[in-house]
């Protein structure tokens, strides 16, 4: 297995790390085993949140022990000071330790979230007084969006930035040379496309070419998807011409379908967070994680069923996606 430094922090991670969304949906036991095949593998660093049910629970489980072998990153949605202090007390219960090497503020998607977080009373003074009692070691930042994450790396606030990357989506290169600069570490997540690219291999190979990235955090639930992602790592080799091929094919064929919830498609007149549509929608379909996305569908104000089809998505859209049809797709998927 091959480390990098991530960014400023000084932590050597492997460049394949532990995606923790897809464990909810196994046992413990289960969850244990993968765990540990990574570790015997090579893999340290291994990626959770608050809002993963069960995950951080798990990985504390199975981690018990041997917390000196992994580098333990977990994020938080709360907006408020208060709020993230005791996601991060909740998060070090779950993990079962005394600290978290990076705990990250999660998915911030406007300007009006970034100004809430990074506000007096905001998620980021928790995360600074957390890093002060030696709670956490670092501090990073996950987002959609590529103008909240310019946002980010320009504001001198963070060590490392979470962001998609992948064979579809690869609208943040450019920032990613730019953190690469300010030596922020880069972590890729969503390297599958929400499991849309069915050859693993071939897409954390994409993603390992761009030496800017730091880390890739492919989801795993069983030890096959383990030992194939590390397999990848560890033959890595320039891409060939049948593979540059391949992956121009998949790029097309999901491009014509495919949301990069980079957020033009809004506002929605009738309130609905298109993006998250979709991507509820994908966690049910393909991460096999009903309860936890239906709690957070249902939870929304406004959701598929209300599009009235004005079509002023689609009209913003700068991929051309049929938006209108694909909300129809998420109330089926919903059976609304």
């Amino acid at each position: 297995m091959k480390y990098k430094v991530l960014g400023s922090t000084g932590l050597e991670v492997s460049v394949v790390g532990f995606g923790g969304i897809p464990i909810q949906r196994t046992s413990a036991e289960e969850a244990k085993k993968v765990i540990l095949k990574a570790e015997e593998l090579g893999i340290n660093f291994i990626d959770t949140a608050r809002a993963y049910t069960v995950s951080e629970e798990y990985i504390g489980q199975a981690l018990a022990g041997r917390r000196d072998k992994w580098i333990f990153a977990s994020k938080s949605m709360a907006r408020r000071k208060e709020a993230m202090a005791r996601d991060v007390d909740t998060s070090l219960k779950n993990l079962q330790t005394d600290y978290i090497d990076l705990y990250q503020i999660h998915n911030v998607a406007t300007e009006r979230d970034w100004n809430r977080v990074m506000g007096e009373e905001g998620a980021y003074a928790a995360l600074l007084e957390a890093k002060e009692a030696g709670k956490i070691g670092h501090i990073g930042f996950t987002t959609h969006s590529k103008e909240i994450l310019k946002l980010a790396l320009e504001s001198g606030k963070f060590e490392t930035v979470m962001f998609p990357y992948n064979i579809v989506e690869s609208q943040g290169e450019d920032l990613f040379k730019r953190a690469k600069e300010l030596n922020i570490g880069v972590i890729a997540m969503k390297p599958m496309a929400g499991g849309a690219i069915e050859d693993g291999t071939l897409a954390l190979k994409y993603i390992l070419q761009n030496e800017a990235v730091t880390t890739a955090i492919p989801g795993m639930a069983d030890v096959k998807e383990v030992e194939e992602n590390v397999k990848a790592a560890n033959e890595f080799s320039p891409l060939m011409e049948g593979e540059k091929q391949k992956i121009e094919e998949i790029a097309k064929s999901l491009g014509n379908s495919f949301c990069r919830r980079c957020g033009y498609c809004g506002p929605c007149p009738q309130g609905i967070d298109i993006p998250s549509m979709f991507l509820f929608s994908a966690y049910k379909e393909r991460y096999d994680l009903a309860d936890w996305s239906e709690d957070r569908y249902y939870a929304m104000k406004a959701r598929a069923k209300d599009c009235i089809e004005c079509g002023a998505c689609e009209e913003r859209c700068p991929y051309h996606l049929p938006i209108r049809e694909m909300l129809k797709e998420v109330r089926r998927v919903f059976n609304e």
